[in-house]
């Protein structure tokens, strides 16, 4: 299974604010902004190296995210790995006895494929696999 580290997502409660910073002051340029209504929540994308920071803030109380950042605060929210194989990396996980949080992958607007691993799996980590479309995907 080849695995590349595709993003770092980390939570907050005000974009706006942690743009100032990441963008700012770190001078990392954001490529892309959008609601996801799905996993309710707003995301920035900020290229850094091979892969990126995605900052990540709830869209309202209900969701996840939202969840997280009441229990846990503002910060590490998971990392997410590149992989070439969703099905397979699943399969592989499965056998090792790895919880998915999800029987099947989710697939996003952009058609890429993904699924959670749960933090009692990884060690206290939130992984998520990430299988983007190669046609949609200039760095392939």
């Amino acid at each position: 299974m080849s695995l590349s580290i595709h993003h770092i997502a980390i939570v907050v409660r005000d974009l706006e604010a942690a743009l100032s910073f990441y963008r700012d002051v770190l001078g990392l340029e954001m490529t892309e902004r959008r609601v996801v209504p799905q996993e309710g929540v707003e995301i920035a994308f900020l290229p850094a190296g091979e892969g990126e920071i995605e900052l990540l803030r709830p869209l309202d109380d209900e969701s996840g995210v939202a969840r997280f950042l009441e229990k846990r605060g503002e910060g590490l929210h998971h990392i997410c790995l590149r992989v070439d194989d969703i099905a397979a990396a699943m399969e592989r996980l499965r056998a090792a006895g790895a919880t998915l949080l999800s029987d099947e992958p989710r697939v996003g607007a952009d058609g890429t494929r993904y699924v959670f691993i749960h933090p009692k799996s990884a060690y206290g980590v939130l992984l998520e696999l990430y299988e983007k479309r190669s046609d949609s995907d200039p760095g392939d």
